[in-house]
């Protein structure tokens, strides 16, 4: 059997059909009440993004329920919290400030999508309602709405994601365990241990 290569919008379109009308028209512009209310609950979002180049990126971005700051119908804010310091989605927004956003809510299985137009904040006065635990961002995502709309829940029903009872968290080895089998860190598997240990958590707002 050969491959078959999807090459142009019509193929496509032949092979997948046409949307239904509801899943063209569910699109908005502006945030809803729901939307706010989606958000203020929603304590986990991916954002994607893309270089200049092409190259894409998609980073998660998880803080207490409501940590996506509404700033008026058409802007919303994510704050930046201590990481690896790659910055790569932050270095794409620089290049093109076209982002793609998921939030999810823990246990549901519908999702909001906010696709828009992003720039980088090194600070507003809205900083203060984004303190966590004493900390205060030193940067921000915002976030120009131009679509915005909920997705349907087949995915997570086929993945069966929030079901407790499909959960196996140790089918592979530990954090540090594939930290020394697959990046070239200089430190022992016992000091990756330590690192990744119950100590870990006191480390994610500083």
């Amino acid at each position: 059997m050969t491959t078959r290569e999807i090459t142009n919008p019509e193929e496509l379109r032949d092979l997948l059909g046409a949307p239904m009308p509801r899943a063209v028209t569910k699109e908005r512009r502006t945030l809803h009440a729901r939307d706010r209310e989606w958000l203020a609950a929603s304590p986990f979002c991916l954002i994607a993004t893309a270089g200049a180049d092409g190259s894409c990126d998609v980073s998660p971005k998880g803080d207490p329920p409501g940590f996506a700051l509404v700033l008026d119908d058409t802007t919303i804010a994510i704050p930046e919290r201590p990481g690896n310091r790659r910055a790569d989605g932050y270095r794409n927004i620089l290049a093109n400030p076209h982002v793609g956003l998921i939030f999810l809510i823990p246990g549901r299985t519908d999702t909001l999508r906010i696709n828009g137009r992003a720039r980088l904040v090194g600070d507003a006065p809205w900083f203060a309602d984004m303190e966590v635990k004493g900390h205060r961002p030193v940067l921000a995502v915002e976030v120009a709405v131009e679509q915005i709309f909920y997705h349907c829940a087949k995915a997570f029903l086929r993945s069966a994601l929030w079901q407790p009872e499909t959960w196996q968290p140790d089918v592979l080895p530990s954090r540090p365990r594939l930290v020394k089998e697959v990046e070239a860190v200089a430190e022992s598997l016992a000091d990756l241990e330590r690192h990744y240990g119950p100590g870990y958590a006191r480390t994610l707002y500083t």
